[in-house]
């Protein structure tokens, strides 16, 4: 969770609520002289049509995802009162199949004592708490209380509760953890079934250190032990930790421990998002190991996402044992321009849920991520394109297959011959494209999104993200999915991901493939127009 100073609070809120940007898709107007546009709510100008975003106000990091009865539940630092950060609360949306999420509205709110930071939540099926019962287990939220005083110290608390979230109840006995710290935050809270405890995974955010607690109640904690990694970035602080034990290539049988730190800055494509560390746990310590490092890593770390838009990603809690997935979603948003990003009247989205694993790259182990299977749901009709070669040109898919849209997932294998560089353009409109390409040579694929609509609201946001990538198996699978006002792309079995907010024109939506200097065989294109799960 960022940590802003409290003078941020004393914006007004006309100020925090900011203007309108635009006439964009389905707008009416109003019979009136003065002709003021009204968007309909959830089809304004750059709503994402597929990710979750609140009605109205301010959102950044996903927070307390559990699953329970049902029902996936996603909180998230929340402002009821604007649309830029400040008056951090929990806000609330609920899901049966991860695409199509109901809000909730505010879940725990600020009080004068302490905003209501990051954390994570789970079911207390042992009820060590005393919350609830064995019949009626306790869902508890274990998160950051951040003081309103000024410089004042960052704690760990508790809420629970006993109806399957609609309603909260802050406990008595808060702070259930206090190292008189101001930068002490984001506790991921897991049941570690070996060492029949609760684990909290927490960051020493400017000390750039990870520290593992114990407890068998949620209310008491012992330090475990401290995690610090030489030689990773230490630009500006650590935040929101997570750590899973994953099958490498869907391998149940073989499994390694990942810890995952987000970067408040320093990130690969500049400002704020994620890396992580594969090593092992023994209930106490995490170790780093090195050995397994693909050739491409520049520290003992790896970056979770190459895009600029991938930030304080955490994972579902208690996903049923015969699901076997961890799922985990992320903000799409960079601590560089949130605040500026041009969207009304609600700021920032999540991305979609991805499934987390390990697959073997680049000459080590890497996270794959993959969209999660639910959203198969949203695909309407399925359009194909025949096998070409393309020959130092380009060719809109628009007008060869009738490939083009704002809300479209497309799967593109290309297989070089003699072609230097050769890609993808989405969102392609009136001097519009969003490019990405794969530079041969160089063995790098890159995302840009220079040309990519409005990029001039903030000097950071315009630019190319590149990442490391050998081709595989001879080839470069892409898998995109483009929404109103963002483009996620999954490569190289989920190893390498770009997760790029755009903001085009509402016209913009060609597809275009290309080649340049010399040939490249496209074997397989295949595109669904995709449902707003708004609808």
């Amino acid at each position: 969770m960022k940590n802003f100073t409290k003078a941020a609070l004393s914006l007004s809120v006309a100020a925090l609520l900011g203007g309108c940007n635009g006439t964009g898709p389905n707008v009416e107007k109003q019979a009136s002289d003065d002709a003021v546009p009204v968007y309909k709510p959830y089809r304004e100008q750059y709503r994402p049509q597929f990710h979750y975003t609140p009605k109205k106000n301010w959102m950044n990091d996903p927070n307390g995802l559990v699953y329970h009865d049902g029902e996936y539940h996603m909180f998230y630092q929340y402002n009821p009162y604007g649309d830029r950060w400040g008056h951090m609360s929990w806000g609330h949306a609920i899901s049966t199949d991860l695409v199509h999420w109901e809000e909730q509205g505010v879940a725990i709110l600020e009080d004068e004592d302490y905003m209501i930071f990051s954390g994570s939540a789970v079911v207390d099926h042992g009820n060590t708490t005393g919350f609830g019962t064995d019949e009626n287990p306790a869902m508890v939220a274990i998160y950051t209380g951040h003081s309103q005083v000024p410089g004042g110290d960052q704690n760990q608390q508790l809420a629970y509760s006993t109806d399957n979230g609609r309603t909260w109840t802050k406990y008595e006995g808060n702070p259930v953890l206090d190292e008189n710290m101001e930068h002490f935050r984001d506790p991921k809270v897991v049941w570690h079934e070996e060492s029949e405890q609760w684990l909290m995974i927490i960051t020493l955010s400017e000390d750039f250190a990870v520290n593992f607690y114990g407890s068998p109640n949620l209310k008491d904690w012992t330090l475990l032990s401290q995690f610090t990694a030489e030689g990773a970035p230490v630009d500006k602080n650590w935040e929101c930790p997570d750590m899973w034990y994953l099958p490498i290539d869907g391998d149940p049988n073989n499994k390694r421990w990942v810890l995952e730190v987000d970067l408040g800055d320093g990130s690969i494509a500049g400002g704020s998002g994620g890396m992580y560390f594969i090593g092992d746990f023994d209930g106490e310590t995490f170790t780093t190991d090195t050995s397994i490092l693909p050739d491409s890593a520049e520290g003992p770390h790896q970056f979770v996402d190459f895009g600029a838009d991938y930030y304080a990603a955490v994972s579902w809690s208690n996903v049923p044992e015969d699901d076997g997935r961890a799922l985990w979603v992320g903000w799409m948003n960079n601590w560089d321009y949130a605040n500026y990003i041009p969207t009304h009247p609600w700021r920032s989205s999540q991305s979609i849920p991805r499934s987390v694993g390990l697959t073997e790259f680049n000459g080590g182990l890497a996270m794959a991520q993959q969209p999660v299977e639910e959203l198969k749901a949203l695909r309407t009709r399925e359009i194909t394109a025949e096998n070409q070669s393309l020959s130092n040109n380009r060719v809109s898919l628009t007008d060869s297959a009738g490939i083009y849209g704002q809300t479209l997932e497309l799967k593109v294998t290309f297989e070089p011959e003699d072609a230097d560089e050769f890609g993808i353009d989405v969102l392609v409109g009136d001097g519009e494209k969003t490019t990405i390409s794969y530079n041969v040579h160089s063995e790098e694929i890159s995302f840009d999104r220079s040309q990519s609509g409005d990029v001039d609201f903030h000097e950071k946001f315009s630019g190319v993200h590149v990442a490391p990538m050998p081709l595989d198996d001879g080839k470069v699978e892409l898998h995109i999915f483009v929404d109103w006002s963002s483009v996620e792309v999954f490569a190289h079995r989920g190893a390498v991901v770009f997760s790029n907010k755009v903001f085009p024109h509402h016209e913009s939506k060609g597809v275009e493939v290309f080649s340049r200097g010399g040939t490249t065989r496209i074997s397989d294109i295949q595109a669904w127009p995709l449902k707003s799960i708004w609808q």
